[in-house]
């Protein structure tokens, strides 16, 4: 596969999301994209449409390695070519070259642990390398390999653990410093009301 072509007007995303299978990354892209008004762009479907099928079927007909070539493209024309809000592939990080690429970016760590990250993504063949026989032995070594490079790449991270996704956005919200989050009065409104 040939070199993602940078165009001369390329775009930026405004928020780039990583983290492990289970975190929510494409349930919290989509609404925080909704809240901020911009699109949404997930790389695992953008995977899907180019190669005409699922990620579980590129894995077991193509191996994890030609999947990794895919992701690893479809992360560097995200990153150029989409202004909205960008959910990457729980191991997009494993790449050198995609975490070289988000230097510079908005990149949001979407934190979840072992527990609660096993049971939101359980067996689900969607997700080929936590499919086995012991997927909570499974999913501890993934987040051991990769938690550091979340944190490498990450310019902000947010605990999703026991949290619905509108509190998990509010706080991204606010540490990207976009919004006041939802039901919260802006800075010196209470003030202000006492005063009157």
């Amino acid at each position: 596969m040939s070199p993602v072509a940078v165009s001369p007007a390329a775009v930026s995303p405004v928020a780039v999301l990583v983290g492990p299978p289970g975190a929510g990354k494409s349930t919290v892209a989509r609404e925080l994209a909704e809240r901020m008004k911009v699109a949404m762009h997930d790389t695992d479907e953008a995977v899907e449409a180019v190669a005409g099928r699922t990620i579980s079927e590129i894995f077991t007909s193509d191996g994890e390695a030609a999947f990794r070539d895919l992701e690893e493209h479809a992360v560097a024309a995200a990153l150029t070519q989409q202004h909205g809000v960008v959910a990457l592939g729980g191991g997009a990080v494993l790449s050198a070259a995609t975490r070289a690429r988000l230097a510079g970016h908005t990149v949001v760590f979407l934190n979840v642990g072992m527990a609660e990250g096993v049971r939101r993504s359980g067996m689900s063949s969607a997700r080929p390398l936590l499919a086995g026989i012991n997927p909570r032995s499974t999913f501890k070594a993934l987040l051991d390999a990769r938690l550091p490079l979340y944190r490498e790449v990450a310019t902000v991270e947010v605990s999703t653990d026991g949290r619905p996704v509108g509190a998990v956005v509010d706080e991204v919200l606010s540490e990207l410093g976009h919004a006041e989050p939802r039901g919260v009065e802006p800075r010196g409104v209470e003030q202000r009301r006492s005063q009157q």
